[in-house]
């Protein structure tokens, strides 16, 4: 029997602060915090919650997180200057763990039109800061930011120096996303071998994704001794952002053997990390993202869904329910086969016979020729013009909204309940068109439920383009994911969150309901 010996490779997870820094994802104080302990929950080994000196808000924050969350490394980050290294100092004060984070341009261009220094004024101040942090903190990370893009010379003698002054972690930057696997792997390979003490401190990658390469970077890192690669949570950041936490993760965890390699995170938060980092930075997630994207675990193609109803194995080398990814990997389109047809409205619990089952499969084809996609709803409502039978206890009848430039949209809507023949309307008011729809539709429904997600998404560009909803309920301590297509965004949600209720009807929501209903008037009596 063979023990296999992984190196463990640190995930530095900078979401917080160098994620921040893509347009229109600035985060509030609150926000922070809770990603910061869902970061810890994921198993991160450091946080680097923010930049202290850059604003009051992130001082307060890395201060607040470093109090909170003992358990994990914070980083304070600094450039090379005496306020911002005090900054980070006062703002990790009373973390457990820390590190001082200090940065300073490397490449020739930058220090020429950004920082306007010769390189012995960087070295310089390099040396004088990293001494001054010292005095306070035995572990001190330094950057010499686009080390991508400085003269190897220069790039050894300023490692050097920080290193003879008390420097532990050596980070090794791509920050414009340059740098090519290959020669990045070697750039790691002859700073550790000619840098003067270069073998006795840690390796850390900063990767950035201009290039489409920053996880193939970091890897090529990791193979020349890197132990540790700063990351951000969906490859959130500036520009085409970083190197994304989940893909490095994950192809960590797929080929650790070839790798020799492996990390603490706990994959089966992956997910729901990566659901939560969207919504409080208001950056969705791409449909063909690997890992977390909606595309990454699903199947259109008719002999791709064959296989994969045989072995999941033949097509997937992932399994998504260990990352916390619900499975459903058959997408019904045009390129469905009848096998896959078959699959779906039998996991819905509905049996037709070979001739019904034809003339559904006609239908669908049809239907699939003109939206591309179609929705578990859409399916049930071809099913059931098939057998002429209405399958779904609600159906959505009329939709109506009301906009002005005034704050509030009015909504009305008409809903069927299958079970009783009844039509009632409802009618409810909210900031926006979609919150006021979905108010109505809490009126409408037999029990309580509150709506924890919901994406909105254009298929494609122009007039004749369609609109997907996904809407996610919550009903007591279960969740229910409903989606819809429509030419109309805002009958797109409203079908969207129909659907979710359906599902939940479907899974009892409604018996359960009642049945505490009698229960509670039993206890009245």
């Amino acid at each position: 029997m063979t023990t296999n010996h992984y190196r463990t490779i640190r995930i530095f997870d900078t979401t917080l602060r160098d994620g921040e820094q893509a347009p229109g994802s600035a985060l509030t104080l609150e926000g922070k915090i809770r990603l910061a302990r869902r970061l810890a929950k994921l198993g991160v080994d450091v946080i680097e919650p923010g930049f202290p000196a850059a604003s009051p808000g992130d001082f307060a924050a890395v201060q607040q997180i470093s109090r909170e969350l003992q358990g994990v490394e914070i980083s304070g980050f600094a450039r090379a200057l005496k306020q911002d290294v005090d900054a980070a100092l006062q703002a990790t004060r009373d973390a457990a763990l820390r590190r001082i984070h200090l940065f300073v341009s490397s490449s020739q261009i930058l220090l020429d039109f950004q920082l306007r220094k010769t390189r012995e004024q960087v070295v310089q101040m390099a040396r004088d800061m990293v001494a001054y942090a010292k005095q306070f903190v035995e572990r001190i990370e330094f950057s010499p930011m686009d080390a991508s893009r400085a003269g190897e010379e220069f790039l050894y003698e300023l490692i050097e120096a920080v290193i003879a002054e008390g420097a532990t972690i050596i980070n090794i930057p791509d920050t414009v996303g340059y740098a090519l696997p290959d020669e990045y792997g070697d750039l790691f390979r002859r700073v550790r071998r000619h840098v003067r003490g270069g073998d006795k401190v840690e390796y850390s990658t900063h990767c950035h994704n201009d290039l489409g390469l920053a996880v193939a970077n970091s890897l090529a890192a990791i193979r020349a001794g890197a132990s540790q690669v700063e990351v951000t949570v969906n490859g959130v950041g500036e520009r085409a952002g970083n190197c994304a936490l989940e893909e490095l993760v994950m192809a960590i965890e797929t080929r650790k053997s070839s790798l020799g390699v492996e990390t603490s995170i706990r994959i089966g938060e992956i997910y729901e990390t990566s659901r939560a980092v969207s919504r409080e930075m208001h950056v969705p997630i791409a449909y063909n993202k690997p890992i977390v994207g909606r595309n990454a675990f699903q199947h259109e193609s008719g002999i791709h869904q064959d296989g994969l109803l045989k072995n999941v194995r033949t097509f997937e080398i992932m399994e998504p329910e260990r990352m916390g990814i619900p499975r459903n990997m058959i997408v019904l389109g045009k390129h469905s086969g009848r096998h896959a047809i078959k699959h779906r409205i039998r996991e819905l619990g509905i049996a037709l016979d070979d001739r019904q089952l034809d003339e559904l499969f006609v239908r669908f084809k049809q239907a699939a020729d003109e939206q591309k996609v179609i929705t578990d709803d859409q399916l049930i409502r071809l099913v059931g013009q098939t057998i002429d039978r209405t399958l779904e206890r609600f159906s959505l009848i009329d939709v109506q909204v009301v906009t002005s430039s005034l704050k509030h949209r009015v909504a009305s809507v008409t809903i069927r309940d299958g079970e009783t023949g009844h039509e009632r309307g409802y009618s409810a008011v909210g900031e926006g068109s979609a919150e006021a729809l979905i108010r109505c539709i809490q009126q409408a429904m037999p029990f309580p439920f509150e709506v924890v997600d919901l994406e909105l998404h254009a298929l494609a560009h122009g007039e004749g383009a369609n609109a997907a909803a996904t809407v996610d309920i919550a009903v007591g301590g279960d969740t229910y994911r409903g989606s819809a297509i429509d030419r109309d965004m805002v009958m797109a949600v409203a079908q969207a969150c129909m659907s979710a209720c359906n599902r939940a009807v479907r899974d009892g929501v409604c018996v359960r309901a009642q049945h505490q209903c009698d229960n509670d008037r039993a206890a009245e009596a």
